[in-house]
């Protein structure tokens, strides 16, 4: 574990894991490090890992307000000249962020798996509004409920009365992972908001440069592969990957997403794209 002052002067945490060239994994919203730990141990053999907390949670500093996703740049940015690492994996909300990184910072491969976009109008955010009102009447698991449906728009369940949503989610509040997202749940959707905030066409991400996998799973909602498919006409350098999975599966680490990732990860930097170094 060791220390790394971010620009504004806050102490983030890394937690370093591997040998091998160095990948920076950024966290998706609702979750903290803990999530992912099988996803590090499998990549431990063949890449030194480096986790963080973004802030706000666990052993991370208290976030800067009012909130912006270009404070988690920075802060991935301060990484990633700590540790020299050229490569970031990004899930879901740390997928966004990973990507708005590769518009400024020198990065030469990201991987995401299910990257929290707006694109085109895609998903709606009709269901913002409900969500805090839910939180302000002090109702988590009703905003749960509303947020879930909102998300995972192919789920049966998502069909269901919202009396019945409420209480499956109350009782998922029970559980420690259920605990953990109601307590994130008020800073989840300061982060949903800021993926809102930033929807336009696929083409304001033409100007990475990196070398880019989208991964989606198949069991995922639908706007993740459409969004990925959109991304990869225009960035340069990128392809996409569809698995079998949920949302979650990069967390599960299923060896059919985890070595295609590796596999990525550690090919040889295109001749024509190693001026960039």
């Amino acid at each position: 574990m060791e220390r790394i002052t971010a620009p504004d002067g806050a102490s983030l945490v890394l937690h370093s894991t591997g040998t091998g060239p160095g990948v920076v994994l950024v966290h998706g919203g609702g979750v903290t490090i803990d999530v992912y730990r099988r996803l590090i141990t499998r990549l431990a053999d063949r890449f030194t890992v480096h986790a963080y907390n973004r802030r706000g949670r666990q052993d991370a500093p208290a976030r800067r307000e009012p909130y912006s996703v270009e404070h988690e740049v920075d802060d991935l940015g301060a990484l990633l000249a700590h540790t020299g690492a050229r490569n970031v994996i990004g899930h879901s909300y740390g997928g966004f962020v990973a990507l708005r990184a590769a518009l400024r910072l020198p990065i030469d491969r990201l991987a995401l798996y299910d990257p929290a976009l707006a694109l085109d109008g895609t998903p709606s955010w009709a269901y913002l509004d409900a969500v805090d009102e839910a939180l302000r009447a002090g109702n988590t698991a009703r905003a749960m409920a509303i947020v879930a449906a909102g998300v995972n728009t192919h789920s049966k369940v998502s069909k269901l009365p919202l009396s019945v949503r409420t209480a499956i989610c109350r009782a998922f509040l029970r559980t420690p992972i259920g605990r953990g997202m109601g307590e994130l749940l008020p800073m989840t959707m300061s982060e949903v908001r800021q993926v809102a905030a930033h929807d336009g066409p696929a083409e304001r991400y033409a100007a990475v440069t990196a070398e880019v996998l989208l991964a989606c799973g198949a069991n995922a909602p639908a706007y993740f592969e459409a969004h990925n498919a959109a991304l990869a006409r225009v960035i340069p350098a990128a392809r996409t990957l569809r698995v079998a999975g949920r949302h979650d599966a990069i967390a599960i680490a299923p060896p059919r997403l985890v070595d295609p990732i590796a596999e990525f990860l550690a090919a040889p930097i295109a001749p024509e794209r190693a001026g960039r170094r």
